[in-house]
Formats: C-alpha cells, structure tokens, sequence
C-alpha cells in the first residue's frame, strides 16, 4: 500500500472534523503527489505532540523557519509507509528521542495551515516519550523545551493549544 493510499484510509477512520477531513480527501483525490512537497497546491504533513512520561509536559520546539514554537513535525518523505510512522519519524528527528510511542486510536486532530512552501494539510498525532529520555536540538530547530500543559498558550498559538487539548481528551 502507498503512502497515499494509508493516508486515505486514515483520514477516512478519522472521526470528528467532517469538512476538514474531506478537504484533505478531496485534495488527495485530485493530487496523486499529494502527499509530497513538491506539490504546490498543499500537501499533506505529518506532526507529534510530544508528552512527557509522567503526562505533565509538552516538549515544543522553536521552529528555526516559522520562528514559532510547535509540535514536532514536516514533510512526508519517501522512507515513511505510514502516516504514522511519518509523525514518528518527525517526532524522533525533531525532539532527539528515541522510542517515541503514538498514543493508540490514530491521528488526535487534523489542521490545515499556510506556511512559506504551500499549505500544509496536517495530520496530527501524540507520542509519550519513554521513561529517561533525553531531548536534543536538530539543525530544524531554535530552542526545544519542555512546557506544563497551562504554560502552552502563553508560548505557542491557537493550533498548538487545540492539539494540545485534543491529546489531553485522549489522555
């Protein structure tokens, strides 16, 4: 199965977000590269929130691009089967864990978003880090700290804090 084709079935699983979620249906059926960042109509991305193992805190990276703090995340690449294992992958290169864990029942929320290449159509998980990790700053990134939950609407904007809010409900 192609990316493409997981990233359809995913989005069709996903409940809640009716109009959203058939914007980036609608987007996939008309791009076959939709999925890609060489499609200039948008693409589909794939982000983690990172939550700490005690399910305390968010680690948030200072985006050296958007001069933002946000969750982990990008670009789908060719190496990622899933959207899943794409957020993974995001989160992993972004925040410097290893081991990171998806919270179970797929993505926790969808936003779409404009940003300097194209919009990006984000398909949003959350990860728990494991016991002991330790974060390290990527060429992608300003800043990676750690937030308590009531700390994240005084740093990062309204998307973070949503997502932010939906992996809170699925805790």
């Amino acid at each position: 199965m192609s990316l493409h084709d997981d990233a359809v079935l995913v989005l069709k699983g996903h409940e809640g977000q009716d109009e959203l979620r058939q914007v980036y249906l609608d987007h996939l059926a008309r791009h076959p590269d939709g999925m890609w960042k060489a499609c200039a109509d948008g693409h589909v991305t794939a982000s983690a929130m990172v939550i700490d193992p005690s399910r305390e805190r968010v680690l948030l990276t200072l985006h050296k691009k958007m001069r933002m703090w946000l969750q982990m995340g990008g670009h789908c690449e060719p190496v990622d089967e899933t959207l899943a294992r794409a957020a993974l992958r995001e989160g992993t290169e972004e925040s410097g864990i290893a081991g990171l864990t998806l919270l179970s029942g797929g993505p926790v929320r969808l936003d779409r978003h404009h940003t300097p290449c194209a919009w990006h159509l984000d398909v949003q998980y959350a990860a728990v880090a494991p016991a002991g990790a330790v974060e390290a700053i990527s060429d992608e990134s300003l800043d990676l700290r750690w937030f308590p939950y009531a700390e994240v609407a005084d740093v990062a904007d309204d998307s973070v804090v949503r997502l932010l809010e939906a992996t809170l409900a699925r805790l």
